[in-house]
């Protein structure tokens, strides 16, 4: 069998004789199904990356009662780096599996209780779905997945962690380790941008920066968190009222690299050098972190792979009436970047003059 080119008008029939197997054969490797041995499921799939085979998945659909079909859903589409971390991630699981992802937005809440989603749900037939925080915690688009009978799994949820498979990161931890780092280079006046209050995350990386500093003998200032929204200009603004303070802050650890963003630009406008005079770090690692200047430090979360996992846990799933029954929760690792824009303090003026 001579292709021109990987996948080139490959069918199931050419992996099939050439692989010595049923064409039934490999359509359970390809499903993922039961009843394939070890070794001729290996030799199957090797055949099927070596020369690039791709289902077609209408002809799949119309076979089975399955669309494959990934819904990956959003309530917000603003934190760009985000999402599109979400689909490069969820993708690569689709596509090894011979699946297509597909992006919907619901409405927040309170605009329609759900039933947008809810409809959304009734025209397009997924298989399941995954859902990004917040919809990971809506209890109206949670209904609306259980009532349309869907597999789903959750990224980063905040609650009810066993009512599905979920996968996550410690955003508390990570958010503790970052301001404890910023206290051991000698930072005494820590400020915090927060996040949207319907974002689990938020909340767990705010209680990691309150918890660092009480473990450090510190009792957090109100004056010293600022609400954001997860956006640039949030972060501007709320980093305009923490530098307008009588005492302000020496560093400001934003929740996430857009809002950090926004703090360098608010720094600049009133003339503030980082990180000689102020030091910046953010929580993400999105590109514009490391394009920024000076570059962000901040905290590494491996969005890609979160969204890589919960896609996998899903299509692995199918098939399986247990799913929602059965708990799963995958943990990924994150780390700590450190780059130009945190660095200890400077010493008072008195000091100076004192030298």
């Amino acid at each position: 069998m001579q292709h021109d080119a990987p996948g080139d008008n490959v069918t199931i029939v050419d992996i099939a004789r050439e692989a010595g197997v049923s064409i039934k054969t490999v359509s359970r490797v390809i499903n993922r199904e039961e009843g394939v041995g070890e070794a001729t499921r290996a030799r199957v799939q090797a055949l099927v990356d070596r020369l690039g085979y791709r289902p077609n998945v209408s002809a799949r659909s119309l076979s089975s009662r399955r669309s494959y079909l990934i819904g990956a859903i959003f309530m917000r589409v603003g934190a760009y780096h985000y999402v599109g971390q979400v689909q490069v991630g969820a993708m690569r699981a689709c596509r090894r599996a011979g699946y297509n992802l597909v992006v919907e937005q619901v409405s927040p809440p309170d605009a329609d209780g759900g039933r947008g989603f809810a409809d959304v749900l009734r025209h397009t037939r997924f298989d399941g779905v995954v859902l990004t925080p917040p919809t990971c915690d809506d209890p109206e688009v949670i209904a609306a997945v259980e009532a349309a009978g869907l597999p789903y799994v959750r990224m980063a949820p905040h609650r009810e962690f066993e009512r599905s498979p979920y996968v996550f990161t410690d955003d508390r931890q990570a958010a503790r380790d970052q301001t404890l780092w910023l206290w051991e280079i000698g930072h005494r006046r820590i400020a915090f941008i927060d996040g949207p209050p319907d974002h689990g995350s938020a909340a767990r990386r705010r209680e990691g920066y309150e918890e660092a500093l009480r473990a450090c003998g510190v009792e957090p200032r109100p004056e010293w968190i600022a609400r954001g929204d997860y956006l640039s200009l949030s972060g501007f603004e709320a980093a305009e009222s923490l530098l307008a303070l009588p005492e302000p802050p020496t560093a400001i650890f934003a929740s996430n690299d857009d809002m950090a963003l926004g703090v360098l630009a608010a720094a600049a406008k009133v003339g503030l050098s980082v990180p000689r005079d102020l030091s910046v770090v953010g929580f993400d690692d999105g590109p514009a972190a490391e394009a920024a200047w000076p570059r962000l430090t901040t905290i590494h979360q491996p969005t890609a792979e979160m969204a890589e996992a919960a896609v996998e846990m899903l299509i692995g799933a199918f098939g399986d009436e247990r799913f929602r029954a059965r708990v799963a929760a995958r943990k990924l690792d994150y780390r700590l970047i450190r780059r130009d824009s945190a660095a200890p303090p400077a010493p008072p003026a008195s000091a100076k003059g004192s030298a």
